[in-house]
């Protein structure tokens, strides 16, 4: 079982390119299933409840600040511990986030026997990112939050990218976004080794 963990600036396609991924898995080991891990989409669902931690989590996503570590630790660990099974293809999209996350994701993939995962890292600059996320049109992609979360790539998911770059229990390298999504899809192809 392969596992791919994809990482980029918000708007550059990784969601797009993780969706690609299960569809050539599924091609190639068709007895394999998979569990694709999204991230942001844990964080909407939460915020669409009515909870404490609900409410909270939305006023700090609505004054454009970043969400404390343990929250964005949990949108991810929890659905680990209830889906996996080691039996699938696990890919993983937007995470970590941040610096101290990555130390926790890779004691996970150490507690699950996961070897050797690929790091995929889609790399686009930031002018076109911003000009992605504001062709969006979604209520977070507002001008002011568009240049936060583009800042805090810089400051926060960068360090959490350079601690698997250098890390010998993965398999990592970068992908030239700014391609067609045929383009880069056929670029990670080709960086990658599908075990059986």
């Amino acid at each position: 079982m392969e596992t791919f963990i994809f990482i980029g600036r918000s708007g550059c396609g990784k969601g797009t390119q993780a969706k690609l991924i299960i569809e050539h898995l599924k091609e190639k080991t068709p007895d394999i299933p998979h569990f694709y891990l999204e991230t942001g989409e844990s964080f909407r669902k939460l915020m669409a409840e009515d909870s404490f931690t609900s409410r909270i989590t939305k006023a700090v996503n609505e004054a454009g600040q970043l969400q404390p570590e343990f929250l964005a630790v949990w949108t991810w660990s929890h659905l680990l511990i209830e889906n996996l099974t080691g039996k699938e293809h696990l890919i993983i999209d937007g995470c970590p986030r941040r610096l101290h996350e990555a130390p926790v994701l890779d004691s996970a993939m150490d507690f699950y026997g996961r070897k050797k995962p690929y790091v995929i890292h889609v790399d686009v600059s930031r002018e076109w990112s911003k000009e992605r996320l504001l062709a969006r049109k979604r209520s977070d992609d507002e001008i002011d939050n568009v240049e936060r979360r583009l800042n805090w790539f810089e400051t926060e998911v960068l360090p959490a990218i350079y601690f698997f770059k250098g890390n010998p229990n993965y398999r990592y390298f970068e992908v030239n976004g700014e391609q067609t999504i045929e383009e880069v899809h056929k670029e990670i192809l080709s960086k990658i080794e599908l075990r059986a």
